[in-house]
């Protein structure tokens, strides 16, 4: 359950610490709707799965990967990797690449200055960021890969044998 109450921390933080960013919108009727939005944030997927290029510009977090270990003097330690993945479209392609590395910048500094998420959940390095190369406009893509520690699961039940 621990991933779950992370995802939803980091959910509330990330909203918070980009609101204000605004980034264009295709607009695909003829009315006069705003061209430019804040990034939607989910969680683990999408919501209708023909939907990933309608949504442009989002952030979408999953949870990759959780590791529960013993490290050095026998402490138990747990750890979960979070993946953020950003969409947005622009209509020039300086200005795409430049909109996904402002977000993940933003999330950056605002991760590296805050270090607890939740009062539980500590950022450990390290802590990745790539804005894609590919040639996939007028939408364009970056991922931020970022590692927690976690409150450890403590066994109700003591072990009686050996």
């Amino acid at each position: 359950m621990t991933p779950v109450i992370l995802l939803n921390c980091l959910e509330s933080f990330v909203k918070e610490k980009t609101s204000g960013i605004k980034l264009q919108v295709r607009v695909t009727n003829s009315t006069q709707e705003d061209k430019t939005r804040e990034a939607l944030v989910y969680k683990m997927g999408l919501p209708g799965k023909d939907e990933k290029i309608q949504r442009i510009p989002y952030i979408l977090m999953q949870v990759i990967s959780g590791k529960d270990d013993i490290q050095g003097q026998g402490m138990k330690q747990s750890i979960c990797q979070i993946r953020m993945v950003v969409a947005v479209y622009a209509e020039n392609d300086s200005q795409g690449g430049y909109d996904v590395l402002n977000v993940l910048l933003r999330i950056r500094s605002e991760l590296e200055k805050t270090g607890v998420i939740g009062g539980y959940f500590a950022l450990q390095d390290p802590l990745e960021y790539i804005v894609y190369p590919d040639n996939t406009a007028p939408y364009y893509f970056g991922e931020m890969m970022t590692n927690w520690s976690m409150p450890v699961i403590v066994r109700e039940v003591q072990k009686t044998w050996q």
